[in-house]
Parts: C-alpha cells; sequence; structure tokens
C-alpha cells in the first residue's frame, strides 16, 4: 500500500516542510500588506486572451520595461465575469484593489501611467475589493475609494460564494508560490502530519460531498470503496473531458487554479492508496494542458509530488492524456479506454472502475470541480463546508451562464439558490427587451426549465424533478427568439453525432428521434411524431448502455412537456413563431408580423413602381392598412435584419404610404371592386361577430369573402372598437378608419350598433340564430390599483376619458392632472388632455426605458413638454374636505434587482411625496369584463380571458369561438387581428367541411434580387407636426412619407425572404 506510516516521518514534519516553502514563496509572491510596489494584474484565461488581455500584456510589459516603472505585472486566471473581459486589477499597499473591465490597449497604458505617478485611471473601474477570503488564508487589501462599489455589491457576484474559484482571478496559475502564499497545499500538509487515511474519508463522508460531474454521487463514499479495494497498484483520474456546448468551469478551473485540483488529487491518494494520477483533459483546451504540466513540475521540484512526497514516505506521480474531444468519454468507462489507447467507447457495469478500471487496476474517477472541494474540507472542515448549500447538496457550484443573458461567466453559488437567482439576479436578464423563455441546465442531455419554475433551487433532486440534470454546470438562457423545437433538435442532434455506436438504443434511436425532429422543422410533421418521440425517449433512457444514451431524450421530453404548444404550431400551422426553423416562413419580419403580411412582396411591387398591385397584395393581407400603418406596435421591425447593419426597415411607415396614396389617387376602388368580384359563391351561413374592433372586422372581413353571411353586434354607436374609441385622432384620424370600414360594408356585413351582450343581446339567442359566433369583446375594463382614494369626485380612468374625447365630449377635469400609468392608454390620455390646455403629469413607479408605450409616443409626448414622475409608487389618493381630489401620494422608490418582465424591480425607500393635482387618471391596464360570459358557461382564466382551442378558436362551448384581447387580454391591434385572421379560417373548414382559405390570395410575380454590398442609410423620418402647431386641435402629427421617401425606404430592405 502506498500509504506512509506516520512513524516513517522525517525529523521535519510536513507542515513544518510547508512552513518553510510558505515563507519562501510569501517573499517571493507577495500579496496584500507584504507588497512593496504596486502590483497590476491581467486576466489571462482563455476568455480573456481571446479579448484581447495577451496584448495588453505585452504592452504593459514593454512600457514597464522601458521606462523602469516601479510596479509588478502579473498574469492571473479568470475572475469570471466574461462578459466584461479583459479585466484588469491594480493594487497599491494599504489601498483597495481595483477591478477594470473591458480594458483595451490605450485603457492599459493609461492606466499604468496614472499609477506611475500615484494617481487613480478612473475610467472602466468595475468595482474594488478590499479584503478577499481565499478559504485557506484571508488578506486585507486596505480601504479607500468609498464610492466605488464592493465586488460582492455588483449584480454579477452579488451572492456569489467563492470556494471551488477561490483563487480564480487573484493569482497566477503558472507560479507555485502564488497558491502556496495564500495557503496551498497547507491542507495536504495537514492530512501528511497528522491525518490517518481513513481520517481523511471520514472527514469527505462527513461533508456529504456529491461528485460535481453531474451525476452527484457521494464523493467519500467512492473513495471508500476505492480504499477497500486490494492491488499493488491504484489509479486516481482526474475528469476534465468537458464537452458540453457552453461549458468551460473546468477549463477555468485548471487554467487560473491547478494547484487546488492537484493537492485535491494528492489528498485523495493518500486516503485510498493510489501511488499514479491521470488528469485527462480535453485537446481543444490547450492552455490547461500547459498551465496543468507546468503546475506538475513545480510541484514535483519542491517536493510536493512525486517520490517520498515531504519526506513521508508516500509517492504520488501525475501525468496529463490530451482528449480527442468525443463527448461520450465524459462517461467513465469510455474515458478509461481512451487512455489505454482504445476506441472511446462504454462498459457495462459491474465491474465498476474502483474494483476493476485502468489497465485491470482499481481506479477512481472524480470530476476537476470535486478535486477542488477536497483541499477546503480539510482545511476547513465538514461541518463548515455543510454550512453552505442545502442539507443533501452541501456546497457550492459553478456554472457557466451563457446564451441570451446580459452577464456571462462563471457563476459560484451555493446549491439550494434558484434558477431566478442565478439568471436575473446575476444574470440581469437579456440585457435587452426580449424576455427570457427557458434555461437549459446540465448540458446536451440536460432538459429545458420554462420560466414559470424559476423559483426552483438548483440541486440535484430539484432537478430531476423538472425532468432536467445538474450535469457538469452548463446553464444556458434562451429568450422568445429561441424556437423550444429547434433546440431540442440541435441538442439531439449533438447527442446522435456523439454517441459512440455501441448500443442500439442510442445509436439507432437517436437517429430516428433526430430525424422526427428535423422534419418537425421543416413543416413535414404530425401529431403521430410526438407519441413516437415520447415512446422512442422512454426506450433509449431504460435500455442504452451508458450515461449519454440514457440522458440524451431529455431535451425532447422536457420541451415537449413545457413546450409542446411549440410542437404543435409546427404541426398544425406550419409556423415557427420564434423565427428560426427558417423552412416555416418567407422572412423574418413576415413571420413576427401577426397578421403575415407579405412585407417583402409589397416593398419590392413598390420598387418596381407597381403601386396598385402593392396596395392590392397589403390589402389582401390586412384589411385596414391605413389604420394599422399608424398605430401598429411594428412587431416587424423587431426582427427586421436591416437593425444588424444600422436600423431597422420601417414597413409599417411603407404600407401607410401605400393605403395613403392609394386613397389620396382614388384609385382604391378599383382594388375594391376586384375584391368584391372575387367573393364565393354564398354558403347560406350566418355568422355573428360580437365586437367590431380590429378582431371583429377581421374575421368579418375574410368570412363574408368565404361566402358567410356576416352581421357584427357592438356596443358602441360606431364600428372601430379601441382603434375607434381608444386612439385619438391625432395619431389615428377617424375620416382613415371610417373609409377602411366602409369598404367592409361594401363586402357586405352588416353592422348593429349599441348592442350590449348581456343587455339587449343575448349569446344564447345569437348561437340558435347563427352558424358560429365569434366573441371579439376586446379588454375594455379598467383594472383598480386598490390604493385609498380611487373613488373619488376627480378620478377617471383612462379608457373613459378617451372614449369620452372620441365621442366629442369634453371630459370634466380640473387643470392639474395627473395620469398613472406608462402604457398607451396613459400616454394616449396625457397627450389629448394636453391638446385641451391641461397641465399633465405622468406617474410611474419604474424607470423611463421600462414604459410598455410605444418609443415614439413617448418621444411625443416629451417634445409636448408633458412632465414625468418615475420611480413613484402610486400610495393614496389625496382629497379635500369636499372629497375632491387636491393630490396623489407616491412612494419614491428605488432600483431593486431584473425581475421575472427583464426590468428592474421599483422597491420603496421609506419616503414619500404629494403631488398637487385636481385631477387624476388611472391608466394601469386593462381587462376582459367577462362577468356575463361566466354565467353563459363559458371557461376562463382566473382574470377573465375566455379559454379556446389554440388552432381551431373554439370556446367550451359549441359553435362559438373567440379571439383577440378576449382571448389574449390587453394587445396589440394587429395580435387581435392576426388571431382573428385565423381564426376565420378554422371555422371557415368546421363549416365546409373544406380548405378554402386560400382561395382569397393570389400569387405576385416580382423580382428576387438581393441587394449587394448595403451601405449605411438610416431609416426615413417622416414630417411631424410642429409642437407649436399641436396646441388646441387634434390635428394628425405624423404626416407620413413623401414618395421619395418611400421609395428610399423600400430600397433599404435587404430582401431576407430570398433564398438560394
Amino acid at each position: 500500500m502506498n500509504t506512509p506510516d506516520k512513524n516513517s516521518l522525517n525529523e521535519i514534519s510536513p507542515l513544518d516542510f510547508w512552513t518553510n516553502i510558505y515563507n519562501k514563496a510569501t517573499a517571493i509572491s507577495p500579496l496584500g500588506v507584504n507588497a512593496s510596489v504596486p502590483i497590476i494584474m491581467v486576466g489571462m484565461g482563455t476568455c480573456g486572451i481571446g479579448n484581447g488581455a495577451e496584448l495588453i500584456f505585452k504592452s504593459l510589459q514593454k512600457k514597464i520595461e522601458s521606462e523602469k516603472i516601479a510596479c509588478k505585472l502579473k498574469p492571473v486566471g479568470c475572475f469570471g465575469f466574461c462578459a466584461e473581459e479583459p479585466l484588469l486589477t491594480i493594487f497599491t499597499q494599504g489601498k483597495a484593489m481595483l477591478v477594470y473591465s473591458k480594458v483595451d490597449e490605450k485603457d492599459a497604458l493609461k492606466i499604468l501611467e496614472d499609477l506611475s505617478k500615484g494617481k487613480t485611471y478612473r475610467k472602466k473601474i468595475l468595482c474594488k475589493i478590499d479584503a478577499w477570503d481565499f478559504i485557506t488564508s484571508k488578506i486585507e487589501f486596505g480601504k479607500g475609494y468609498d464610492e466605488i462599489p464592493r465586488w460582492d455589491e455588483i449584480p454579477f457576484f452579488k451572492g456569489q460564494k467563492k470556494i471551488v474559484l477561490r483563487n480564480a482571478g487573484l493569482i497566477n496559475p503558472e507560479i507555485i508560490e502564488d497558491y502556496i502564499a495564500v495557503g496551498g497545499y497547507r491542507a495536504l500538509a495537514k492530512v501528511l502530519t497528522t491525518m490517518q487515511a481513513n481520517d481523511v474519508i471520514k472527514e469527505v463522508l462527513d461533508a456529504k460531498l456529491r461528485g460535481r460531474g453531474g451525476a452527484g454521487y457521494p464523493t467519500g463514499k467512492k473513495w471508500d470503496i476505492m480504499r477497500a479495494a486490494v492491488s499493488d497498484e491504484k489509479y486516481l483520474i482526474c475528469n476534465a473531458d468537458e464537452g458540453d456546448p457552453g461549458a468551460y468551469m473546468n477549463r477555468n478551473e485548471i487554467e487560473s487554479d491547478p494547484h487546488s485540483i492537484l493537492e485535491g488529487m494528492l489528498i485523495g491518494a493518500y486516503a485510498m492508496g493510489a501511488n499514479h494520477g491521470i488528469a485527462y483533459v480535453r485537446a481543444e483546451y490547450p492552455l490547461a494542458v500547459k498551465r496543468l504540466k507546468i503546475a506538475i513540475d513545480e510541484a514535483t521540484a519542491l517536493g510536493l509530488m512525486g517520490e517520498n512526497i515531504m519526506g513521508t514516505g508516500f509517492s504520488f506521480k501525475m501525468d496529463v492524456v490530451e482528449g480527442a474531444g468525443a463527448f461520450v468519454c465524459g462517461e467513465e468507462t469510455a474515458l478509461i479506454a481512451s487512455i489505454e489507447g482504445k476506441a472511446g467507447r462504454p462498459m457495462p457495469r459491474p465491474p465498476y472502475p474502483a474494483g476493476k478500471g485502468l489497465y485491470g487496476k482499481p481506479t477512481n474517477i472524480n470530476n476537476v470541480e470535486t478535486w477542488c472541494n477536497i483541499p477546503v474540507i480539510i482545511e476547513k472542515g465538514s461541518e463548515w463546508f455543510k454550512q453552505t448549500g442545502t442539507e443533501n447538496s452541501p456546497g457550492t457550484k459553478v456554472f457557466s451562464l451563457v446564451g441570451k443573458v446580459k452577464n456571462t461567466g462563471l457563476v459560484e453559488l451555493p446549491l439550494g439558490s434558484t434558477l431566478d437567482h442565478f439568471v436575473f439576479q446575476i444574470g440581469e436578464g437579456t440585457g435587452t427587451s426580449k424576455l427570457v423563455k427557458a434555461v437549459q441546465t446540465g448540458g446536451p442531455s440536460g432538459g429545458c426549465i420554462p420560466l414559470e419554475y424559476f423559483h426552483t433551487p438548483v440541486d440535484y433532486e430539484s432537478l430531476a424533478g423538472l425532468g432536467a440534470i445538474m450535469g457538469s454546470g452548463g446553464m444556458v438562457v434562451m429568450d422568445q427568439d429561441n424556437c423550444m423545437v429547434d433546440v431540442a433538435r440541435y441538442f439531439l442532434e449533438f447527442n446522435a453525432a456523439e454517441s459512440c455506436g455501441k448500443c442500439t438504443p442510442c445509436r439507432e434511436g437517436l437517429a430516428q428521434a433526430l430525424a422526427i425532429l428535423t422534419r418537425i422543422t421543416e413543416g413535414k410533421g404530425n401529431y403521430g411524431d410526438l407519441t413516437m418521440l415520447e415512446l422512442l425517449s422512454s426506450t433509449i433512457k431504460d435500455t442504452a448502455i451508458c450515461g449519454l444514451g440514457q440522458t440524451a431524450p431529455n431535451p425532447i421530453l422536457t420541451t415537449l412537456r413545457y413546450f409542446r404548444n411549440e410542437y404543435e404550431e409546427h404541426i398544425v400551422e406550419k409556423r415557427c413563431h420564434a423565427g428560426v426553423c427558417e423552412k416555416l416562413y418567407m422572412a423574418l419580419c413576415e413571420n413576427s408580423c401577426p397578421l403575415h403580411m407579405n412585407i417583402p412582396g409589397y416593398i419590392e411591387l413598390i420598387k418596381e413602381d407597381r403601386i396598385e398591385e402593392a396596395f392590392e397584395l397589403t390589402l389582401r393581407d390586412n384589411p385596414i392598412p391605413g389604420t394599422i400603418g399608424r398605430i401598429c406596435h411594428f412587431h416587424c421591425q423587431m426582427r427586421c435584419r436591416r437593425d444588424q447593419l444600422d436600423e431597422p426597415v420601417s414597413q409599417g411607415e411603407i404600407h401607410r404610404y401605400l393605403a395613403d396614396t392609394m386613397y389620396q389617387l382614388g384609385k382604391e376602388n378599383e382594388v375594391y371592386t376586384k375584391l368584391i368580384k372575387e367573393k364565393l359563391h354564398t354558403t347560406n351561413k350566418n355568422i355573428a361577430i360580437i365586437g367590431a374592433g380590429p378582431a371583429g372586422l377581421t374575421a368579418a372581413y375574410y368570412l363574408v369573402r368565404l361566402g358567410h353571411a356576416v352581421t357584427i353586434y357592438d356596443a358602441l354607436p360606431e364600428a372601430g372598437g379601441v382603434v375607434r374609441f381608444g386612439i385619438p385622432q391625432y395619431r389615428l384620424p377617424k375620416s382613415v378608419l371610417q373609409k377602411e370600414v366602409q369598404f367592409i360594408k361594401k363586402l357586405g356585413v352588416k353592422f348593429m350598433f349599441n348592442q350590449v351582450l348581456g343587455t339587449n343581446l343575448s349569446l344564447e339567442t345569437l348561437r340558435k340564430n347563427n352558424d358560429a359566433v365569434y366573441l371579439a369583446i376586446g379588454a375594455w375594463k379598467d383594472i383598480d390599483m386598490g390604493i385609498p382614494g380611487e373613488n373619488a369626485k376627480g378620478v377617471f380612468t383612462g379608457v373613459e376619458v378617451l372614449k369620452e374625447m372620441a365621442l366629442g365630449k369634453k371630459p370634466k377635469l380640473g387643470q392639474k392632472v395627473v395620469v398613472i400609468g406608462a402604457g398607451n392608454v396613459a400616454i394616449d390620455a396625457a397627450r389629448s388632455i394636453w391638446r385641451l390646455g391641461k397641465d399633465v403629469t405622468v406617474v410611474y413607479r419604474r424607470e423611463k426605458c421600462d414604459m410598455p408605450a410605444n418609443k415614439i409616443e413617448i418621444i411625443e409626448s416629451e417634445a409636448e413638454k408633458i412632465k414625468f414622475h418615475f420611480m413613484s409608487g402610486p400610495h393614496e389618493i389625496l382629497t379635500n374636505k369636499n372629497g375632491n381630489v387636491n393630490a396623489l401620494r407616491v412612494d419614491i422608490m428605488t432600483c431593486g434587482g431584473i425581475d421575472n418582465s427583464g426590468r428592474r424591480r421599483p422597491i420603496p425607500t421609506g419616503k414619500q411625496e404629494d403631488i398637487p393635482c385636481d385631477s387624476v387618471i388611472l391608466a394601469v391596464g386593462e381587462r376582459v369584463d367577462s362577468a356575463y360570459l361566466k354565467g353563459e358557461n363559458l371557461e376562463t382564466t382566473k382574470d377573465g380571458r375566455l379559454i379556446i382551442n389554440p388552432f381551431t378558436y373554439e370556446t367550451s362551448q359549441s359553435k362559438v369561438f373567440a379571439g383577440g384581447d378576449a382571448v389574449l387580454g390587453p394587445s396589440t391591434a394587429a395580435e387581435a387581428m392576426g388571431m382573428a385572421k385565423k381564426a376565420a379560417e378554422s371555422f371557415d373548414f368546421i363549416l365546409m367541411k373544406e380548405k378554402r382559405f386560400h382561395l382569397l390570395f393570389r400569387d405576385f410575380v416580382y423580382e428576387n434580387i438581393v441587394p449587394t454590398n448595403p451601405k449605411i442609410s438610416p431609416k426615413n423620418k417622416s414630417y411631424k407636426l410642429s409642437v407649436n402647431e399641436r396646441i388646441g386641435n387634434f390635428h394628425e402629427v405624423d404626416f407620413g412619407y413623401t414618395g421619395e421617401q418611400a421609395r428610399h425606404e423600400v430600397n433599404r430592405c435587404l430582401r431576407c425572404d430570398v433564398k438560394c
């Protein structure tokens, strides 16, 4: 056996041996108060070097040598915050260390110049480090820089606990003295001086350390089995075959702190009686391999590795084997086969490696991170270790946080921390207006977890309960632009390619599952494919030989479990709403448009001077183009690829231009007549539509052209719904809407106004008298705020004010008006009453950047000098003795962390302020008023929205369909119309038993030429009415494009729809 007898120790004990080398190390590698000259540390991990750190280091080195500047330049590992690389840290004796981020060569030289003059370069400072707990030692660097946040106060590091990464980014990984100077190898000396092998194993068992490679098997149990094995030779292996896409924890741990791995292995070798160690590292990690080899040589030269370690008779040597990049070699039996020079293929177990492993000898394999934990467990004790994490999963876990997240990097948190903490507190969400959709944990064999489960603690059992795994620590964040079907296909493609092919379930099963997924992403799938995927997945999990095959179906199973609707959309609608599966859409603009307008088509037709055809194409997709061109949220621009060059194409402005031009020239009637003549023969089917808003008008437009008899019922005196009674005339002149409604009337749609559902209109009667009923009732009911005084005299709702003004009435408002809210209703109300000469203040509890209103409306409201009161949470509406409003009391808020909406959470400061006013308008949101519908036995959600079949639009009542805000809640006009368009297609098919919707469209032939070498050309800005000209009237503010501007704008289109 390799473990020495304590009686064989030399005269000098291992602890004394360590003390001697420690004293020498601190003289060579001074830290903290011992530093005699300033120290500049450059983060030289692979990520830092990839971002220019090597160039920065060489430039600094050259300047220091040429000018003989008194400072020490030091390469260190990665501090973990990859999004801010390159990182540069400076330390001056007696002061806190300063960490600079995103440093370039110019910055670095300026930092050095100021340092040489005793000054502090203030730009690009990320944080300060006044003290650091290396776990094996603590160092106080100094104080000062009160205005700069501590490292653990900035979001990325807040809550992190650095145990595994305790030294990363602060020591030179290629100088052993740096590691020893912070207490490195003292745990080994302690073991060799005071502990027997069984004591070490007991400490690891008591610590409840679980393997960090993914399976979570108790490390102490594994060691105990290995210890009991009898053999003349035993092996330890460090599994550093990190092959997960997006994972780089092990790479960084080796690059930044290789000696902690070696010390952990030395302690393990002593405990298990092993005499030979091997680090199996991916060949794709050349820097990690280099630094690990240097560390082995240094440790051997100092007597910390090799023969007769510290004079105790204990011997242990290390080798490094570079893997060939096969993912399956992360499985321990495949890894062993690879080291032996065989094909890396898993073997059935038993025998287990602890009995018969490398070269037939007992072998223990642990992951890099597991070995890194060993020295601190020995140094601090198992009880200390168990204070972090959960009862069953103590300690921390390092994750690589990547993907659609603002703060990417290595995150070390206590096990049991929630996914929310990782993604929103540390990652700070997407950092864009996009919403987080899911996170994938555990590498390609992990699971995809949706946002609603982000409260889940990250530990082995909790993740398994969701169908995911811990894995080695990859964490990929996905946003609304990720297609979950494609995500499953991507990871399965990786797993299928990495399968060793030894067992049939993995080899054939994964290939078949991949073929099915590919078929679905191409729009060729069917519901039977989903059943087959589930069957295949469960069979593979149950019968594959190794962990790769057993976990490979996880992405399929979790996406089917949590995102089944996306699979169904690909199958039923042949549509990828995320805009990833390219065979399922024309272009990103067309795909993101709720109406799926052929945007590239009408743009090209304008280029070719075919204005009438461009208008016809637009009208076939959108019955109210002049209206939507003015008030749309322009979903199309949010995905326009031109944005990557300069600015997105203004597709909405272009189709407004088309409508306005045709109306001004009087040419629209030719197209109208054409569509009227194309109406299909009468079907003798009667359809009632409740609601004459955008959804109701759209459904009627398509259904009447399909030959059905359509009647629209509405509670208001005119058609248009929210676009007539909720959009002010300065945005949408009612003459434009009326003209477009008139065309729908010409098509044969009948309108019945002042018909109130539940009063003079009965759903049951409509059901009896019609073949189908479509509910498009909108969301008109204001959400109550629940604050004192909201029912006082002088309090109005935004919807109420806008409706009154649309009816030509003047709301009875005071002179000083406060509008609560920041959505479109709030801004429309504020801008409308400003035109009446009122003094208007908008109050919002969040930051300006979080306002949900259209950006252009916010810009225009600021131009009109409307006042804004941000970070102000309404607390109470104050009244005078007569009960009239006289002020709004607000809680002054401050910004907290990012919440699930991707915005900073407003947190009360405890301070309040009273805003004097004599009227308050509440505009914090609307909801569906579904009280009557519940009485009709229609199923609704808790907030009153109707529950429907997402593809047929049928409600829980036969013959009753629904869409728009009644289903979605408050949404954009285009979203409501898009749903109505699909609903019309659906219940025409249900009524007629055949697909006829395509007959309403025709093909337009135009050139398909992609512009070559597009140059920077910002989008055109339409002329707007000056602010002074807006006072006291409701004249339209935006004049729209001129012909010249429109032609210039269409030529900016990159024609992404053209396929090679």
